[in-house]
């Protein structure tokens, strides 16, 4: 298990392959920068409206996260989900129809996770990285692959407040109309000088109560036992075991720079005519794991609760408790760090992941039984096969995220303030994860961040969401580092709501188009009308 980390080396390369001269130029109506499923859908619905448009990728695959181990899907209310973000999972159900699918393990008898319309939210990743290709070339997108933006100072040509071009690594431009932003990190829009926040905003900023800093609130994934986190127990003076930090707990609801835990979401199966045996990574330092060790020994066991099923065998393998495959604290400098910098992050990440499965499996400190179990598994023989079998792509929760003249927050998703000109909607939990792990009062080790609280109903999002302040971007549309405060963002950072907002983005941009007009100033009534027709739902109350 030798993973090439395809992602990192893209952001290192120059992007230049043999299909494009370095030095070329192309321009459509709509240009998309980031194969997300938002852009995947934004450039889809761009061609239903018969617009010209080029989806330009960072890297030679596409689909985000939704290829890339992110298979148990994150819905919320299903009833919230329309348009062609229902579409793509009509279309894995129809995959999963054909008995043929099912040449791993066999179907279950009873077989869940439908809805009444015929939608299935869980897939393999390598079956939505085929909807997602076959669909993109019925739908005749021209995607430019492995062209990661050069993110030096001009690369993003803006004239009178309008991009006009980006400038790939390779040193190609690429011209158009209308600009789409569908990248986790908002690089087109922070090149094209639009505003934007890192990191967690003050409850006082924007009305909230689960902002800022969150000690008292964070019981989710947390510690259950006291674990000293001392390198010699009960001597603060010996220095802290590694993954625990000094930092001291500022006041609850107090702003910080920090962001939440990254992770791989790991595609395992227990199949062993599939499985491929964990490997002990480069780098692998058992040290790094000594907190989970003393966790351990005080009597933890529950390490496989996340181990979510989707089909032939196979797992969506996420964060649980409170020291897991979150690698809490090392991502900072990812949101605005340099190439260099994040693939040294994604590479940390890496080591960290593999090396935990590794320490699980392996380290004779660990209890047999939980050896076994751990070695039970296996990463996927016919998954990221250019990859060492490993995810190519980082999970960035979260990133830079606008600052435009309106900003969803936690009182919009609850309800208590209005959401103006809906786009789509939402309705998973305000979910951060984890952002620190810090040494509490009483001197034990404890993480801090984590919350899960559902707003209480599926909300509306807001086009003034997607679209920059005025004077910043007239033809700048931002569907996923969109404008949201850090707990608002956390629920709307669902990969079905990021198709949602994509389809809408590349209609907004169409209208935009056709009326000469910048996209803050696009014609709400007819856009409304437009998205209704396509199948968007806009209001939970009137969904069919």
């Amino acid at each position: 298990m030798k993973p090439l980390l395809l992602a990192a080396a893209a952001l290192l390369s120059s992007g230049a392959s043999a299909d494009t001269p370095g030095a070329a130029s192309r321009s459509a109506d709509i240009v998309i920068y980031g194969c997300t499923s938002a852009g995947i859908i934004a450039a889809i619905e761009a061609r239903r409206l018969d617009r010209s448009v080029l989806l330009v990728c960072r890297d030679a695959y596409v689909g985000g996260m939704t290829t890339n181990g992110l298979g148990w899907s994150d819905t919320g209310n299903h009833r919230a989900i329309g348009g062609l973000s229902r579409e793509f999972y009509r279309r894995v159900k129809r995959h999963y129809d054909d008995p043929a699918a099912w040449n791993i393990a066999k179907r279950p008898a009873k077989a869940p996770n439908f809805i009444d319309d015929g939608a299935m939210w869980q897939f393999e990743p390598k079956v939505a990285e085929r909807i997602y290709e076959d669909w993109l070339k019925d739908a005749g997108v021209p995607v430019i692959r492995s062209r990661p933006i050069d993110r030096s100072t001009g690369a993003v040509e803006v004239k009178d407040g309008k991009v006009v071009s980006f400038r790939a690594r390779s040193g190609e431009r690429f011209a158009g109309r209308v600009f789409i932003d569908a990248t986790y990190e908002g690089d087109l829009m922070a090149g094209a000088g639009v505003r934007f926040a890192v990191g967690r905003e003050a409850n006082a900023t924007y009305g909230e109560t689960l902002n800022g800093v969150q000690m008292a609130n964070s019981t989710n994934h947390q510690f259950t036992l006291d674990i000293d986190p001392y390198v010699q127990p009960g001597n603060p003076a010996s220095g802290l075991l590694p993954r625990v930090t000094a930092d001291r707990g500022e006041p609850d609801g107090s702003a910080d720079h920090r962001i939440q835990a990254y992770m791989f979401r790991m595609c395992l199966t227990d199949v062993p005519a599939n499985s491929v045996p964990f490997a002990k990574p480069a780098g692998y330092d058992a040290r790094q794991y000594a907190l989970l060790k003393r966790y351990i020994d005080a009597g933890f066991r529950n390490f496989f609760q996340k181990f979510d099923r989707i089909p032939n065998g196979k797992t969506d393998t996420n964060n649980f408790g409170a020291f897991s495959f979150d690698d809490i604290g090392m991502n900072y400098r990812y949101p605005e760090g340099s190439d260099a910098e994040r693939a040294e992050i994604m590479r940390e990440h890496v080591t960290y992941q593999q090396g935990l499965l590794w320490f699980m499996a392996n380290d004779p400190g660990v209890p047999a039984e939980t050896r076994a179990e751990t070695s039970r598994w296996g990463l996927c023989k016919d998954e990221f096969t250019d990859n060492g079998n490993w995810p190519r792509e980082l999970y960035v929760r979260e990133a830079r995220r606008m600052v435009s003249d309106f900003v969803m927050a936690e009182p919009h998703l609850r309800g208590t303030k209005p959401t103006p000109r809906p786009i789509g909607m939402g309705s998973y939990n305000m979910d951060s994860h984890n952002v620190r792990r810090i040494v509490d009062k009483r001197g034990y080790a404890r993480n801090e961040g984590n919350i899960e609280v559902s707003p209480g109903r599926a909300y509306p999002i807001s086009y003034d969401a997607i679209v920059p302040k005025r004077g910043e971007g007239s033809n700048l549309l931002v569907p996923v580092a969109l404008s949201a405060s850090h707990i608002a963002y956390g629920s709307i950072r669902m990969e079905p709501v990021f198709m949602i907002l994509g389809q809408s983005a590349a209609a907004a941009a169409s209208l935009a188009i056709a009326d000469g007009k910048a996209v803050q100033d696009v014609d709400y009534g007819r856009l409304r009308k437009q998205l209704l027709s396509e199948g968007q739902i806009l209001d939970i109350m009137k969904a069919n």
